[in-house]
């Protein structure tokens, strides 16, 4: 018998998160779209008793993850300067990219909250992500949807890995919780696209194994430049 790998096991869970989650009447992001609650500790202060090395994880999740909605966002557009106007995947893509949008939007208020400085490669990331999302779209539909499956089954495992990092901070300020609640949402988020870019043929890609890996390594290497400057 053998083992699934992580990528086949994200998409067996993802379906049960969506499902509960879709149950909930507001997701836990729309808080920092209610202005009546813009006064809220929870969406205005960032906690003061954090140690050195908590203040660090939480500088670099938020630093990564801002910059990782930047180049999600960038993706898409290259898939729709290509793919936009094909009348089964234009749509698709067009869904998945009003998600980051919103992502992104949250991302940027989190990040003045908390006051974390955003990368230095915030360019670097819009030029990537742009050029990944054409180049692969260009390739064919499949390729397209490949890359949606690499780049989501990375930044599924590293939402994970932030929030097994965050369950060791001590700190009972009202900012913390809803920190990893909306990084659970943006999660399951993203392994709902995975599982969409699966639905769609992204195994059918030509050199789908190749194609996975270098964009996978990829965004590896790209989320620890982005927790370092």
């Amino acid at each position: 018998m053998s083992l699934a790998s992580p990528r086949q096991c994200l998409r067996l869970v993802s379906p049960c998160r969506f499902a509960s989650r879709n149950l909930a009447t507001t997701a836990p992001s729309s808080v920092y779209f209610d202005e009546t609650k813009s006064n809220d500790p929870a969406v205005s202060t960032t906690p003061p008793d954090l140690t050195p090395a908590q203040r660090h994880i939480l500088d670099s999740a938020l630093r990564v993850d801002q910059a990782g909605e930047v180049a999600a966002n960038w993706i898409y557009r290259g898939q729709m300067a290509v793919l936009g106007r094909d009348p089964r995947t234009g749509p698709i893509i067009q869904e998945m990219w009003d998600q980051e949008k919103k992502h992104i939007a949250v991302m940027n208020k989190m990040q003045v909250q908390h006051r974390v400085r955003p990368t230095v490669l915030w360019e670097v990331a819009k030029v990537a992500g742009f050029g990944l999302g054409a180049v692969t779209a260009l390739m064919s539909k499949e390729a397209a949807m490949a890359c949606t499956e690499a780049v989501e089954t990375v930044i599924g495992e590293h939402y994970d890995d932030q929030l097994k990092e965050m369950d060791g901070f001590t700190t009972t300020h009202p900012s913390l919780p809803l920190l990893k609640d909306v990084i659970r949402e943006f999660r399951d988020d993203e392994l709902e696209h995975l599982d969409t870019a699966v639905e769609h043929h992204s195994q059918r890609a030509p050199a789908h194994a190749l194609l996975s890996t270098v964009v996978g390594a990829g965004c590896k290497v790209a989320i620890e430049l982005c927790k370092r400057i």
